[in-house]
């Protein structure tokens, strides 16, 4: 019989904290792999498929924020972040990398297998798509979180597909920082509102690469952001 568990990658060089975090994700059902270095990653993810990634930023052999990049650009696998770094810079730099979420250490690990639970059930509970059309200036298609302008995939993250995906559904509709901070988070964390401008800031350079002569995301002074083609 086949075995149709979701498979979390676990990369993290504490090996106590490694092989909680292996036995914690193997109780709620899923199946785990450990690695403790940034280089043995890439060629691990040739050969077998994972659908989540828990990535430390301090490893051997490498460094996570390079390797979440290199990771982006191959996958749109959802990657949680796990570092000491507490500070907001580190943690805004984390989710511009193309990080899906971000945990300091030291974890709760209970905290940690809810949040592998939401980032996973979200793909699981998307919506039936429509077929997409390259005619259609944004096409949406919410099973493989996916968005094309104009027939081009746009490289997102997670986060960023959420985001965009609400903004486009709702033209003209002014949203708050705090309306859309609940958009893209449902677990009701503690997020600063700079998150938001800095995806916006992303979401704002990738559509540029394909409609650079139109204004789409707005600003709107002390309420917050448009969607809206100009």
């Amino acid at each position: 019989m086949s075995d149709s568990r979701k498979t979390i990658l676990v990369v993290e060089d504490e090996q106590k904290l490694s092989q909680l975090l292996f036995e914690y994700l193997q109780a709620a059902g899923y199946r785990a792999h450990c690695l403790s270095r940034a280089d043995a990653v890439m060629p691990w993810l040739a050969e077998h498929r994972a659908d989540l990634v828990i990535l430390d930023l301090m490893l051997p052999g490498g460094d996570g924020m390079d390797l979440c990049r290199e990771i982006r650009r191959q996958s749109q696998v959802p990657i949680i972040m796990s570092t000491a770094r507490v500070e907001e810079a580190d943690r805004l730099r984390g989710l511009e990398t193309g990080a899906d979420d971000y945990v300091c250490k030291p974890y709760s690990l209970r905290e940690m297998v809810a949040r592998v639970k939401v980032i996973l059930r979200r793909m699981e509970h998307a919506p039936p798509s429509s077929p997409n059309t390259e005619e259609a200036l944004f096409a949406i298609d919410p099973a493989r979180m996916s968005i094309r302008v104009n027939g081009q995939a746009l490289d997102l993250t997670r986060v960023e597909f959420r985001l965009l995906r609400h903004l486009i559904e709702h033209p003209g509709v002014v949203f708050s920082r705090d309306a859309l901070l609940n958009i893209m988070y449902d677990d009701y964390r503690l997020v600063s509102e700079r998150t938001i401008d800095s995806h916006i800031k992303n979401l704002r350079r990738k559509l540029s690469l394909y409609l650079p002569e139109k204004r789409i995301i707005h600003s709107i002074y002390g309420a917050g952001y448009r969607f809206e083609l100009e």
